[in-house]
């Protein structure tokens, strides 16, 4: 039996409070390859490359317990057409 976690946004809303750098092109790139048999992604990088961040930043986007569409608006993920249908499918 599995448990499913649900971290939620907090930890990626209090990146961007600081000087963050927009890594949110990573989600269109996840967002095309769902449901697809491509589904496979390995998001590697050298150490301290923010390996954390970008997990952070994936868990906020996919979470069902936060509103990620006002998280994200003003990153470059929003001008994505998979944005929207996303965000508002999850709902």
């Amino acid at each position: 039996m599995g448990y499913y976690l649900n971290p939620g946004s907090s930890g990626f809303e209090r990146i961007t409070r600081s000087e963050y750098i927009d890594k949110t092109g990573l989600i269109s790139v996840l967002n095309s390859t769902i449901d697809t048999a491509d589904n496979l992604i390995c998001v590697s990088r050298p150490r301290r490359f923010g390996k954390s961040f970008a997990a952070q930043m994936i868990c906020a986007y996919y979470s069902k317990g936060c509103d990620s569409h006002r998280l994200f608006e003003k990153w470059k993920i929003a001008k994505d057409p998979s944005f929207s249908e996303r965000t508002l499918r999850k709902v």
